[in-house]
């Protein structure tokens, strides 16, 4: 299938998914968002992908939303409220959703500007890193009158706490990447020139892996920031009660034995 706003490459259960608008820095419109869920949705059910690494092209990740040509009609007459939350039902928080969902980890590689919802889309992945030149921004508040979304709200008051959250909210400072990884909103920041080949050294990994135990661990991990400490316990032990049923499981005992690599499905 061909693409106008990304680019798809697969190799070695690897899948490298790249935003590729980078004449508006990858801004988010219809069609760049139509074809991401179509992406996710293919990747998916491939059954040789086991590991995903979303990228921008040129010098930036992601702007945020496209404020210029969004791409959504307005048929109905709506408002510029009613039109902004309407684009939201149908598009950006289902893709946000859904990546955040997807049943195989996802590697993010921010390059450049982070903004906007581009934030909430990178924070979506399981291992987020960015290049030492890449900075994170947040402009819905004092630019724009908004809220951040795409799970912005959700995730950067989890991971960096309330103080930091509402100061990069409410004065739309940019935080380089490196300060991102000592705060902990992002696994690391690495030099430039070795982004894509870190991404890439990870999703590798990751390809590796145990494919049902890495997708309870991100769903046992999500259900944690809800639940209670007995919850939590009962769910572990219920998920484990699966696991150790799968095949997987086994081999990874036979190896650990062996002292060897375990060789999974």
């Amino acid at each position: 299938m061909s693409y106008t706003t990304i680019a798809l490459g697969i190799a070695d259960g690897v899948a490298e998914l790249t935003l590729n608008r980078p004449q508006a820095l990858n801004s988010l419109n219809k069609t760049l968002i139509d074809e991401i869920r179509v992406v996710l949705a293919d990747l998916e059910k491939d059954d040789s992908v086991r590991a995903l690494i979303v990228t921008g092209a040129g010098r930036g990740f992601c702007a945020g939303a496209d404020l210029a040509d969004s791409g959504f009609s307005n048929e109905e007459g709506r408002s510029i409220g009613q039109q902004t939350a309407h684009s939201m039902l149908i598009g950006f928080n289902p893709m946000g959703r859904e990546l955040a969902k997807f049943p195989k980890p996802v590697v993010v590689a921010v390059n450049g500007v982070c903004a906007g919802g581009g934030v909430g889309l990178a924070l979506a992945g399981d291992i987020v890193i960015a290049a030492r030149s890449a900075y994170f921004v947040q402009v819905f508040g004092p630019k724009l009158g908004l809220v951040p979304d795409v799970g912005v709200t959700w995730y950067a008051p989890r991971l960096i706490g309330r103080a930091r959250a509402r100061a990069l909210a409410l004065l739309g400072d940019r935080l380089p990447a490196e300060k991102a990884a000592e705060w902990g909103l992002i696994w690391e920041a690495v030099d430039d020139d070795k982004l894509m080949e870190s991404a890439r050294t990870y999703a590798a990994r990751l390809a590796k892996g145990p494919r049902a135990g890495f997708a309870k661990i991100k769903e046992v991990l999500d259900a944690s920031l809800d639940n209670t400490l007995e919850q939590q316990l009962d769910l572990e032990r219920v998920t484990q009660g699966e696991l150790g049923d799968d095949p997987d499981f086994r081999e990874g005992v036979i190896a650990f034995l062996q002292k060897r690599d375990p060789v999974f499905r």
